[in-house]
């Protein structure tokens, strides 16, 4: 679906003079609260197969039971190893809620990669280290330490505010995919996995970016068969050697390029904060969309070569059975990530075509696809204020996601869902499912300020 924005995007993107980021206005006893939160946080290891998902819910619960929410109106919601946290902040009315949506669980991190422990959060003072500190556990905290301070004061908003902490968004989604047809009646997500404002390098403000968009996932199994034999006797065709072909093949291919309204509106605004070739290509990509040339120069950037086509990418293979036997069966997984409005049918007919007649190419299960979120004015108003809060004129760029998170599947169910997550940071901070994940220890005060706005607006 494309929405017509661009009429009334520069009225929304105010740029004004940025300066360096001051100390935010949020209490401190928040800014504590939101730290010890942080650190039990990443102290669950909630990795897919350990089950700590349930513990960690219920520590959650426990932390809003103390601020002030009824036992009634919070449930953990079990689905196998997993659960989801759903916890109800009573307005006046009930007839269209705003969600508040992040996830529990993280990626695996082995310790002996780490300089640091992974599950203990740790600190030098400028930054906070551990797994899910920032993805997203952060935005979590953040939510969590909101709605306890709203309690704290007495806030009433006008519609319930319905938070919704799901158990495997980096895995399977099966808890998001289940919660999200019951709040069909829901007025907005926001979405503290997504969006965010990006710093400069050298600490200044940059822009910020509202995720409005988000691509479809999809996993496609390719898997080449052979009789198979004997190692002493090759054969023409080996299962193997066949699949490195198919890949070869596979990671050469360019989907073509693709725009809607929303990234082209991104490349706009973005390249007036680009220096070099890139900026002037994102420039010229945005004012003529069949400009190759521009287009495959910003494909060389992995920050931004989701956002201008369908990627597909080898991530997993499997194959054979024994050292002295040709492989009888070979098994690869591509990873694709598919530009929205784009049936992923269409894209597995074209893995199809490039594997050949040798392979055969399944769909083993179909996520939703992806919806662009209108701008609404009350949301961006909102947002104005809240980004003002750390960044008085700050540039609001709408933007599309490469990744996928839990809110395709409210998007799935017609809920207008916004990535608006309240952290700063610089690109070369961003450390997300990787080694040493991190968050700045300053980005705390921000972000609860930023959320605190963003609630109190959109609930009057």
């Amino acid at each position: 679906m494309k929405h017509k924005f661009l009429s009334s995007l520069a009225a929304l993107l105010l740029v004004g003079c940025v300066s360096a980021p001051t100390t935010a206005s949020a209490e401190q006893v928040d800014v504590d609260k939101a730290t010890e939160i942080l650190g039990q946080s990443v102290a669950f290891d909630t990795v897919a197969g350990r089950g700590k998902v349930p513990a960690y819910a219920e520590y959650l619960a426990g932390e809003l039971e103390a601020g002030g929410f009824a036992k009634e109106d919070i449930e953990i919601v079990p689905l196998g190893e997993t659960a989801t946290l759903i916890a109800t902040y009573h307005g006046k009315n009930s007839d269209s809620p705003i969600l508040l949506n992040a996830h529990m669980d993280v990626v695996e991190a082995d310790p002996a990669d780490w300089e640091r422990a992974p599950f203990t959060m740790e600190t030098d003072g400028t930054y906070y280290f551990g797994r899910g500190v920032l993805d997203d556990k952060f935005g979590l905290t953040m939510l969590v330490t909101t709605l306890l301070r709203l309690k704290r004061e007495g806030f009433e908003p006008e519609n319930d505010i319905v938070l919704i902490l799901t158990g495997d968004e980096e895995t399977a989604q099966k808890t998001a995919e289940t919660i999200a047809p019951l709040y069909r009646n829901a007025r907005y997500v926001l979405n503290a996995d997504g969006g965010g404002g990006t710093l400069n390098e050298d600490g200044t403000y940059g822009f910020y970016s509202l995720q409005a968009g988000e691509k479809t996932y999809a996993d496609f199994k390719i898997t080449i068969t052979n009789p198979g034999g004997h190692s002493s006797r090759p054969t023409a065709h080996n299962a193997i050697v066949d699949m490195a072909g198919v890949l070869e093949r596979i990671g050469a291919y360019k989907f073509p390029v693709e725009t809607s309204e929303l990234t082209l509106a991104f490349f706009a605004e973005t390249a007036k904060r680009t220096e070099g070739e890139l900026g002037e290509a994102m420039a010229r990509f945005a004012a003529d969309p069949t400009d190759m040339a521009a287009a495959d120069r910003i494909g060389q950037e992995s920050e931004f070569v989701g956002i201008t086509r369908t990627t597909c990418v080898p991530t997993e293979i499997t194959g054979g059975h024994a050292p002295n036997a040709l492989p009888q069966s070979v098994v690869a997984n591509i990873n694709c990530r598919i530009f929205p409005g784009i049936p992923p049918r269409d894209v597995m007919a074209k893995l199809q075509e490039l594997a050949g007649d040798g392979a055969d190419v399944t769909f083993p299960e179909e996520f939703p696809q992806s919806e662009t979120s209108p701008l609404h004015p009350d949301v961006m108003a909102a947002l104005r204020k809240a980004v003002d809060a750390q960044a008085p004129g700050l540039p609001i760029i709408p933007s599309m996601s490469a990744g996928t998170t839990d809110g395709l599947f409210f998007r799935k169910e017609g809920i207008d869902t916004y990535g608006v997550t309240g952290i700063f940071m610089r690109p070369s901070d961003q450390y997300a499912h990787g080694l040493n994940e991190r968050v700045p220890v300053a980005s705390i005060p921000g972000a609860l300020d930023h959320w605190y706005v963003l609630i109190t607006e959109l609930s009057k």
